[in-house]
């Protein structure tokens, strides 16, 4: 694992975006296509900003995406179906396949047919962020660390919630919803390479447990400190409290 810190966000974004991009286009130099994931949320639109701008090729692209809330329409601000479309697939050449989280179907049957798919294209690079609770995609502590199943219908415990209403995604905590399709821990560590998107200040906590705590299931990111390949991107703010 390695710690890469910048002095404010949007250059943290760029320095993730031109990371993953390299490693798509050598992956695809390489393979033909690449695997990749990406994330949602507020903690991420500057490194897919950047990631739109980098030269590659997204026609051999295969993009996952980790989470979406179940029930929630795909009209709705908060929908990271919707997310991922308009910065995203809308803003860059077709790619070869995108996977999207259907959260409006049957969540069992969505989480069979995401792991069926998923486990055809093992991922080459991912994209992720953490939570204010620390949480990976809606893993909340304490996390699911043992299931190999890829995909998986989790609840949302208060402070996901919460962290969904503070940024601006719903009106009120009530108005989150309750349970979420998410990739599981285990899929997430199968990727050959991560690259962890975290800016601002109410990420500090979650940053600190997820690198300077032992590996634990109530700190979900802590998992990564376990990977072969993983690259935390951090800015001042949310590396202020890093002993």
């Amino acid at each position: 694992m390695k710690v890469i810190r910048s002095h404010d966000p949007k250059a943290l974004g760029t320095m993730a975006g031109k990371a993953a991009a390299a490693l798509i286009r050598d992956t695809i130099r390489e393979k033909g296509t690449a695997n990749i994931i990406l994330a949602t949320g507020t903690s991420q639109f500057e490194t897919i900003h950047q990631l739109i701008r980098e030269d590659i090729d997204w026609s051999k692209v295969n993009m996952f995406h980790l989470d979406e809330y179940i029930a929630l329409p795909e009209t709705h601000p908060a929908s990271f179906r919707k997310y991922l479309k308009e910065r995203f697939l809308e803003k860059v050449p077709p790619l070869k396949n995108a996977y999207l989280v259907n959260g409006e179907t049957d969540p069992e049957a969505e989480c069979s047919r995401l792991g069926k798919l998923i486990q055809d294209h093992p991922i080459d690079v991912a994209l992720v962020g953490i939570g204010e609770n620390g949480h990976l995609a809606f893993n909340d502590p304490p996390a699911d660390f043992e299931t190999t199943r890829p995909y998986l219908v989790v609840a949302l415990d208060a402070a996901c919630r919460r962290q969904q209403m503070n940024e601006g995604w719903f009106a009120s905590e009530e108005e989150v919803p309750g349970k979420a399709i998410s990739m599981s821990v285990h899929q997430i560590m199968l990727s050959k390479h991560i690259i962890c998107s975290v800016p601002g200040i109410r990420k500090a906590t979650a940053v600190k447990n997820s690198l300077e705590q032992p590996v634990s299931n109530l700190y979900p990111a802590s998992i990564l400190q376990q990977h072969a390949d993983c690259v935390f991107y951090l800015d001042e703010e949310s590396a202020s409290a890093l002993s």
